[in-house]
C-alpha cells in the first residue's frame, strides 16, 4: 500500500468514528485530501485548529456559546479578555491582523454567491490561515457588489450553495482543521434567485423573471427551513436570521430541521437592533436566549449597535460582555 492510501485509510476511519463528524456528508474522498494536502505540506494552522476544537466542544458541552461582533483586531482581544466565549467577525475583517494570543474562537462571516466552489475554497483556505475557528456561508450574493438588484435579496441556486459548502469544507480537511462550516440562507427575506436549474427551489418560483434574468421567488420561513435542510448535511451549524425576537418562528425552524436531523446544532442572531420591547415583555427578554438554547440554538451571536470604533475601551467592553452574556454562560 502506498503511503497515500495509508494516509488517506486513516483519514477515512476518523471520518467514521470520530463523533466530530457524525452526520457530515463529503462529496469527496479521503483520498483526494490526502493528494491535496502534498501542496501544502509544512504550514502551520494551529491558531485555527485549537479554536475549532475548543469552539466544538463548548457548543457540545454548554447549553449555549454567546458570540460578541468585533470590527477591529483590538476589539477582539479586549473582548476576549473580557470573558468574551467567542468572537464574531464579518467578512475579511477575520484576517486582517494576526488574532493570536488571548484570542478566543473566531468565526468569520463570508458570502459564497460570487464565484462559486473555487472561490469557497480560497475564502475558507485564507480565513483557516487568518486563525478562522469557523466561518459562516451565506447563499446569496452580496449586497452592494454590482450584483444584487434594486436592493433585493437574491439567492443562488440550492445546488449551488451545498457546493459551496463542500469546498469550504474540503478547503479545512486540507488544512488539517476541524474548522467549522456555518450555512446562513436568506430565503426568508430574498424574493430573488439567480436560476432555477434546481428542482428543489421549482416550488418557491412565482413564474416571473427580472430583466436581468432573475427569478422571483414568495420568501418566507417555509422556504427558509426548506433549503436548511438540504444544506444540513454539508454544515455543522444551520444559522436562523430574523427581522425581529421570534421564539416562535425560531421553535418552528428547530423543529422542521431536527425532524430530520436530531440534534443538529443551530445559530442564532440576537439583534441589539431589534426593537426588543416591542415585541417582548421584560421577562420574556430575560429568558429569550436561554429558551433558544434549550431548542438547540447553541451557538448566539451579539453584533453590538455602533460597535465600530478602532479602539473601544476597555471598561466598556468588559461591560457590555458581562451584560449579553446569558446566566448559563456566566456559571
Amino acid at each position: 500500500m502506498s503511503a497515500i492510501s495509508e494516509q488517506a485509510a486513516l483519514l477515512q476511519h476518523e471520518w467514521d468514528t470520530d463523533p466530530r463528524w457524525a452526520g457530515i456528508t463529503r462529496n469527496y474522498s479521503a483520498q483526494h485530501v490526502i493528494r491535496l494536502r502534498g501542496r501544502v505540506a509544512g504550514e502551520d494552522h494551529g491558531l485555527a485548529r485549537r479554536g475549532a476544537s475548543r469552539l466544538w466542544d463548548l457548543l457540545n458541552r454548554q447549553d449555549g456559546v454567546l458570540a460578541l461582533g468585533a470590527v477591529t483586531g483590538s476589539q477582539a482581544v479586549q473582548a476576549a479578555r473580557a470573558g468574551v466565549q467567542a468572537i464574531y467577525r464579518p467578512g475579511w475583517q477575520a484576517a486582517d491582523e494576526n488574532l493570536a494570543g488571548r484570542m478566543a474562537p473566531v468565526v468569520a462571516g463570508a458570502e459564497a454567491g460570487v464565484g462559486g466552489a473555487p472561490a469557497a475554497f480560497e475564502l475558507m483556505t485564507a480565513m483557516t490561515e487568518a486563525g478562522a475557528a469557523g466561518v459562516r456561508f451565506d447563499d446569496q450574493l452580496p449586497a452592494g457588489s454590482g450584483h444584487a438588484y434594486s436592493g433585493q435579496r437574491v439567492l443562488i441556486p440550492t445546488a449551488q450553495h451545498i457546493e459551496a459548502l463542500t469546498a469550504a469544507r474540503l478547503a479545512a480537511d486540507v488544512a488539517g482543521v476541524p474548522a467549522l462550516v456555518i450555512a446562513r440562507t436568506g430565503a426568508r427575506a430574498a424574493s430573488l434567485v439567480t436560476s432555477a436549474i434546481d428542482e428543489r427551489d421549482h416550488e418557491f418560483l412565482t413564474g416571473e423573471r427580472t430583466a436581468e434574468g432573475f427569478y422571483r421567488m414568495e420568501p418566507g420561513l417555509y422556504a427558509c427551513g426548506t433549503r436548511a435542510l438540504a444544506f444540513a448535511p454539508y454544515a455543522d451549524l444551520l444559522w436562523l436570521e430574523t427581522p425581529a425576537p421570534d421564539l416562535a418562528a425560531a421553535r418552528a425552524f428547530a423543529c422542521v430541521i431536527h425532524s430530520q436531523y436530531p440534534g443538529k446544532l443551530l445559530a442564532y442572531s440576537c439583534s441589539p437592533s431589534y426593537s426588543w420591547r416591542a415585541h417582548l415583555d421584560d421577562a420574556s427578554i430575560a429568558w429569550f436566549q436561554r429558551e433558544l438554547a434549550a431548542i438547540g440554538y447553541r451557538f448566539q451571536v451579539t453584533i453590538p449597535v455602533g460597535f465600530s470604533a478602532t479602539d473601544e475601551p476597555a471598561p466598556y467592553l468588559s461591560r457590555l460582555a458581562r451584560d449579553a452574556r446569558p446566566a448559563y454562560a456566566q456559571s
